[in-house]
């Protein structure tokens, strides 16, 4: 069986010592071929590249941003039974996708689980979804995506993380609550949902929209606002109508102890299991996909991907 790896050497908990584990450990079991990333898109490329030469399985090992990255250039061309598998080892901060799945937030832990899959040869097909912009780009997502404060959030910690600081949950915790009061717009909401034969929902500060629950985990916390979505099902929306500061303590404490419903109240908005949803805002405002930041953006149409790959899980 081939199988390119696709390593990120910047990944917040991998290095290069785990990264040759790991290719000890598959080199036994599969025609193993290793390429590490360079640059911002470049695992895109190089899984682009393992489909069009056919390799059997692509491992991406990285953080979430290294998972979407690989999923879009595996499906560059559209979902089709000649993509390869592809098969996650988490070496980021948060590791949404992997956790989702039930893979061990560990890579050492989770090769175990991968290379009894592939020895075994299972596989499971699971559902994405896609953000469309306005200029005609396509991207697909695996979790979430992110319009309004969180976005803004991300964007802030990439900067800081530029400027040398690690992305543990604690820095998200302090550019959240940093950002929270001196940097978003707390009084004019700019966003609207638009669901196809429903009816629209303005007045929103920010939205999520889910292709799988948690939304993201602190720590070892699931951060859940939609506990309902799922790979087999169509797309979730959590939207929040006040920034106050007793509505938002008030939406996050039942974020983080939601399992079943979705978080409601007067604060608040949900659309459940949509297969095309548009957010459209009246200025410019933040976006990200898996938690990276994309700029902003005035509207963006997100549409359910039913089994559109394959996970060696």
């Amino acid at each position: 069986m081939r199988a390119m790896l696709i390593a990120n050497p910047k990944a917040t908990s991998t290095s290069r010592t785990a990264r040759d584990v790991l290719v000890r450990a598959f080199s036994g079991d599969l025609d193993l071929a290793v390429a590490e990333t360079g640059h911002r898109g470049h695992a895109t490329e190089l899984a682009r590249q393992a489909t069009v030469e056919g390799y059997d399985v692509v491992v991406a090992l990285g953080g979430d941003g290294t998972v979407n990255e690989a999923v879009n250039g595996l499906l560059a061309e559209g979902p089709s039974p000649k993509v390869p598998a592809l098969a996650v080892l988490p070496c980021g901060s948060a590791n949404v996708f992997a956790r989702a799945l039930g893979l061990p937030n560990d890579p050492v832990a989770a090769i175990r689980t991968v290379l009894s899959a592939l020895r075994a040869g299972r596989h499971r097909t699971v559902g994405l979804g896609t953000a469309s912009l306005p200029d005609g780009t396509d991207r697909y997502f695996t979790f979430c995506a992110g319009v309004g404060l969180d976005a803004e959030v991300v964007r802030e910690v990439e900067r800081r993380r530029l400027a040398g600081a690690r992305a543990d949950p604690s820095l998200y915790v302090r550019t959240a609550v940093r950002h929270f009061y001196a940097g978003t717009d707390r009084r004019r909401p700019a966003l609207t949902v638009e669901v196809p034969g429903r009816p629209d929902q303005s007045g929103l500060f920010l939205a999520f929209v889910s292709n799988t629950s948690p939304w993201t985990f602190l720590g070892p916390l699931p951060v859940n606002p939609s506990p309902k979505a799922n790979f087999t099902g169509g797309l979730e929306v959590f939207g929040v109508r006040s920034l106050g500061t007793m509505p938002v303590l008030g939406t996050v404490g039942r974020m983080l102890t939601a399992r079943t419903h979705p978080v409601r109240g007067r604060h608040v908005t949900n659309v459940h299991d949509a297969s095309q949803v548009t957010l459209r805002a009246e200025r410019p405002i933040a976006f990200q996909l898996d938690g990276d930041y994309l700029g902003e953006q005035e509207s963006i149409t997100f549409r359910s991907v039913p089994k559109a790959i394959r996970i060696v899980i």
